[in-house]
């Protein structure tokens, strides 16, 4: 999900798909979305957004900050554009309502839950009980980039 400040002040979220998921730019996520859209015309006026990405099944979840750009470039549109792209720019890579955009990316967080459900449950029961925060349900760190 991408989420951006709406000009109303309120925050709005997106489920968008990452195109770069082999790591292939260091630091900078890239997503298509229609230039003449909501996400392009918000980030232009404010460029910080957020990014957050779930695995439920491992109990994984990453969220990123970053600011977000649409970037003119041609070579980057071609390499990343794909069928399932198509599916929604059916005009292809050279859509003139392709926009290509960009998070560089300015810090990152994970928190990774190595407890079953069941455990997680009782330390959020017992947390609930005592009146004490829940503790050792996993590890959490930010990562400065």
């Amino acid at each position: 999900m991408l989420t951006h400040r709406h000009s109303d002040g309120q925050l709005h979220s997106h489920p968008l798909t990452t195109q770069n998921k082999d790591g292939d730019e260091a630091g900078t996520l890239y997503f298509f979305v229609p230039k003449n859209g909501d996400i392009a015309r918000h980030v232009a006026s404010d460029p910080v957004v957020n990014i957050a990405y779930a695995n439920t099944d491992s109990d994984s979840y990453v969220s990123i900050s970053g600011r977000a750009e649409l970037r003119e470039d041609a070579a980057k549109k071609r390499a990343l554009f794909s069928k399932m792209v198509e599916a929604w720019f059916p005009k292809g890579v050279d859509d003139p309502n392709l926009g290509l955009l960009a998070v560089n990316v300015v810090e990152a967080e994970y928190w990774d839950v190595d407890d079953s459900k069941m455990v997680q449950l009782y330390k959020m029961a017992k947390a609930a009980l005592t009146g004490e925060p829940p503790k050792n349900l996993g590890e959490h760190k930010k990562v400065a980039v």
